[in-house]
């Protein structure tokens, strides 16, 4: 199971909305074949599997990362070509949660007199598939924070000098992060300041999707994020007409929400992007983005890239979260942390208090 879920990764940026997926057939003791979900459209990971062990599939077991589909999408069902190859047994991570399959496929596989077990290495399968997962349960995306930042919590000096905090492995950690996600999510300062690209320049991949968070417009059609990446601005339904008009006769996907003096719900940003069948979101932007993420309890999980350096006054990673008493910070839950040379990666999900207002 742990060689599938490494065969999984292989479709990391490339199979959205669908789930990463491993298989690996095992018949007396052997790995006989193994696949991994690709591209979206493309062969399941079982049908890859299948097709690589040939006539050796039939009487063998498969370890798969994700309950086989049992339903037509772009490609046939998997529990059926199962079946059909004559597998003995099926040893599955995790029940598929979409409501297509959602047991289903364990039901016509059993049917079949195909021996089922699940439950192998379920966290790590879950946790690979956390965005598919959250969104085929949810409908809403998965959201991932990332900051990078100096020992003491500061992502600029005081001058508002930032380049580079950290090193440019962490960098390049960073943009393969990128390549994993959906859409990559900044404000109107970050883009203001850095004119950015946001995209995968250091690694190979997918670009994710830009999304510009700029509730008072104070962004131009003409940033790069607009100009040359198609980014979607996301803006207060109370802004100028004619500043709207402006992107939008430059061909720019405009979300209007409701606001309240220029800033607007990241709820609602996050709930219409699940809608559009965005499963994963990264946030990047500045120290206001960044608390406003967490204000608002989009957050699932945080990455922080931290530098070996101490700047003292500055620009702090995160602002105000309105936090008084300590029953109201947000606490980090499944702390994993890994060197990438002199810096500290530090990976956690997010646990918010009972309620807002504890």
């Amino acid at each position: 199971m742990r060689r599938a879920l490494r065969l999984a990764e292989r479709g990391c940026g490339h199979v959205s909305p669908n789930p990463l997926v491993g298989a690996v057939l095992v018949r007396d003791g052997e790995i006989v074949g193994e696949g991994a979900h690709l591209n979206v459209g493309g062969l399941h990971a079982e049908a890859h599997a299948i097709a690589a062990a040939g006539d050796r599939a039939r009487d063998s077991t498969l370890y798969v990362t994700l309950e086989p589909c049992s339903h037509h999408g772009r490609t046939p069902p998997c529990a059926e070509a199962v079946i059909k190859a004559g597998i003995r047994h099926v040893i599955c991570a995790v029940e598929d949660p979409d409501e297509a399959v959602s047991g289903r496929g364990y039901q016509l596989l059993r049917a079949a007199g195909v021996k089922v077990e699940s439950g192998l290495l379920e966290a790590a399968a879950q946790r690979q598939n956390a965005a598919y997962m959250k969104h085929r349960r949810t409908g809403l995306p998965h959201v991932t924070l990332k900051l990078g930042q100096s020992l003491d919590g500061v992502i600029a000096t005081r001058s508002g000098d930032s380049r580079w905090i950290t090193s440019e492995r962490s960098r390049r950690h960073a943009h393969k992060m990128r390549a994993h996600m959906d859409a990559i999510v900044v404000g109107a300062g970050t883009v203001m300041a850095d004119d950015p690209r946001l995209d995968v320049r250091l690694v190979r991949g997918p670009n994710p999707k830009p999304f510009i968070v700029d509730g008072k417009l104070r962004t131009t059609p003409g940033a790069c994020v607009f100009s040359e990446r198609q980014g979607v601005l996301l803006t207060g339904k109370s802004a100028p007409v004619e500043r709207l008009e402006e992107f939008r006769r430059a061909q720019i996907e405009v979300w209007a929400f409701d606001d309240i003096d220029g800033v607007i719900d990241l709820q609602a940003v996050v709930a219409r992007a699940g809608e559009q069948g965005i499963m994963s979101m990264l946030v990047e932007g500045g120290r206001t983005l960044a608390a406003a993420a967490l204000r608002d309890r989009i957050v699932d999980e945080v990455v922080v890239y931290v530098a070996p350096l101490v700047i003292g006054e500055g620009v702090s990673a995160i602002g105000d979260l309105g936090v008084d008493r300590l029953a109201q910070a947000i606490h980090l839950d499944e702390v994993r942390t890994r060197r990438l040379g002199a810096d500290l990666l530090y990976t956690a999900t997010v646990r918010y208090s009972c309620s807002p207002e504890s």
